[in-house]
């Protein structure tokens, strides 16, 4: 059975650093045997399909192909399409009403015990709120990422030990769904 799937690359092309070009991404999951790839943007999102039906050996099939092309280590996430639109189905937010900056979802590679932000007063970061989902937490930024002080203390490393997190825009969220479709 072939089945669609999103990867989510982390921290690749930012700053000029850990550069991996779309092209040389779409070839690297095509030499891999994997179907129908496209990218969208410049920060990592590959969507193909494949015959596989195990996201982290296929996560772990992309990474190990990265170091060897690139020579450099990019965590990554593989997601199922259908999965990808269940977590967006889900969003405790009004995702339609927001503009795509004010939303971000944060992919992580397990389930999250709530117990991990438990240092983090959700009154103190009001009208700034998230949610976790199902290996995703929803944030609801309203004056966008940049500006975000629940964004900036969910960027603590610790809040995050052991697991590989990436986010992404809502715009991007519904764009990759899209392409998935296609």
């Amino acid at each position: 059975m072939i089945t669609t799937y999103v990867a989510l690359l982390r921290g690749i092309n930012v700053g000029g650093h850990r550069k991996v070009p779309m092209a040389d991404l779409r070839a690297l999951l095509t030499g891999l045997g994997h179907g129908q790839v496209r990218t969208y943007l410049q920060s990592g999102n590959a969507v193909f399909t494949s015959a596989s039906g195990d996201e982290k050996a296929l996560a772990t099939e992309l990474e190990r192909a990265i170091e060897e092309r690139f020579g450099f280590t990019v965590d990554c996430l593989v997601r199922g399409a259908a999965y990808l639109r269940a977590v967006a189905d889900a969003c405790p937010f009004p995702a339609a009403t927001l503009e795509g900056r004010q939303l971000h979802l944060l992919c992580v590679s397990e389930r999250l015990d709530p117990e991990r932000f438990a240092s983090l007063d959700p009154a103190a970061y009001l009208p700034e709120e998230f949610r976790l989902g199902d290996r995703a937490l929803y944030l609801y930024a309203p004056d966008g990422l940049g500006r975000s002080k629940l964004g900036d203390a969910l960027g603590r490393p610790a809040l995050f030990k052991g697991v590989t997190v990436t986010s992404r825009n809502w715009n991007t969220v519904v764009r990759l769904l899209e392409l998935a479709r296609d």
